[in-house]
């Protein structure tokens, strides 16, 4: 699964668009984010992991690191 698959299937999940995540990502960041520029990163693969851990924030969510067995 891509970066890309993994934001836009947490998107659906929580019934939130790309448009007001770049909103709320804008807000936080004081940073300029529109629904184009999230889409062309994640398209491009060019998305910062600062820029990842924020939308996970934002949506609720931590990445979490387990030690495989």
């Amino acid at each position: 699964m891509s970066v890309r698959e993994d934001v836009k299937q947490l998107l659906a999940k929580e019934a939130k668009t790309m448009t007001w995540l770049a909103g709320e990502m804008s807000k936080i960041s004081n940073k300029k984010y529109t629904m184009k520029s999230i889409s062309d990163k994640l398209a491009r693969k060019t998305l910062q992991y600062e820029e990842f851990i924020l939308i996970l924030k934002i949506l609720g969510y931590e990445m979490v690191f387990k030690k495989n067995n």
